[in-house]
């Protein structure tokens, strides 16, 4: 959806909560692409669906947050009330309690294997959770926690695609090694999009992870392929250790490294922009951690 835009909101928040209709309005600085985030005062935010796909995150956030934020040592993502469709808006809402910190970069973190090893222990912690009754992976979630074989074929493409900048051979080996084993264990949560615009900041350390709308369970191999995409080499052991992952389960994480990084760079193969650089560079730490 197109207009959702600070006047949106606005006349969501006179229509359906006037209560807080007199607090300030503003996007926030950072905005994902399956929602689009907006200040309501100090205290919270305004979480809108950017497209019909996106809509099932919404029940499913109500539904589970809470109950993980109780087993949880680091604040996460807090629903506070519910919107409705309205003749402007087509679909559920939300409005979350605000939680202060920056998104995660290599400038404000100030021991980046402190920050892994802090990172391991959220995921190790959250996996602990009873998931017995969770929320299956499958197209609700884009099917993180599910089987990577799903992604086989675009996967594949994009390797045929970028053959004269990369060592299709080796992608290719990298890929079948992650599709040659399943999860075997008991289904855990998983987040779905652990990365650096989800776990927020505060005084250079790890102080809270937000954004849960892909939320499932099954396979937590996806939730570590930031090893690749953000850790160097030197901090994707100290996580890799605190995970304490068996092989197979560290192959399949970089299968999810892998995709996600050959199509975002494949889409933006003709152009020279920074997440082009940012995925090329993943592919490169990808190999050469496979090589070693």
């Amino acid at each position: 959806m197109d207009k959702i835009n600070v006047e949106l909101v606005k006349q969501l928040i006179k229509e359906q909560f006037p209560i807080w209709s007199h607090l300030e309005i503003k996007p926030v600085e950072v905005s994902g692409n399956d929602n689009r985030t907006f200040h309501l005062g100090d205290q919270m935010s305004v979480r809108l669906p950017s497209a019909e796909c996106y809509v099932p995150q919404v029940e499913k956030e109500h539904k589970w947050l809470p109950f993980l934020a109780n087993k949880l040592s680091l604040p996460i993502s807090k629903p506070l009330a519910k919107g409705r469709p309205s003749k402007n808006y087509p679909w559920p809402w939300t409005i979350n309690e605000w939680i202060e910190g920056e998104a995660s970069s290599k400038e404000n973190i100030s021991d980046l294997s402190q920050f892994a090893k802090d990172v391991g222990q959220f995921l190790k912690e959250f996996q602990s959770i009873d998931a017995k009754h969770g929320p299956i992976a499958g197209k609700h979630n884009f099917f993180r926690g599910g089987n990577l074989a799903v992604y086989d074929k675009e996967t594949r493409n994009s390797i045929e695609q970028t053959k004269e900048i990369f060592n299709k051979d080796l992608l290719t080996e990298i890929w079948e090694t992650a599709l040659s084993s399943k999860w075997e264990g008991e289904q855990v949560w998983v987040h779905g999009d652990i990365a650096p615009g989800n776990l927020l900041v505060k005084n250079g350390k790890l102080c809270a992870v937000i954004d849960f709308g892909i939320l499932g369970v099954g396979d937590p191999s996806c939730d570590a392929a930031m090893a690749w995409t953000f850790f160097d080499s030197i901090s994707r052991n100290v996580f890799k250790n605190v995970l304490n992952v068996d092989e197979n389960t560290w192959n399949r994480t970089r299968g999810w490294a892998l995709w996600k990084a050959l199509i975002t760079f494949n889409e933006n193969k003709e152009n020279t922009t920074p997440i082009k650089e940012a995925s090329f560079n993943t592919i490169n730490a990808i190999m050469n951690e496979f090589k070693s």
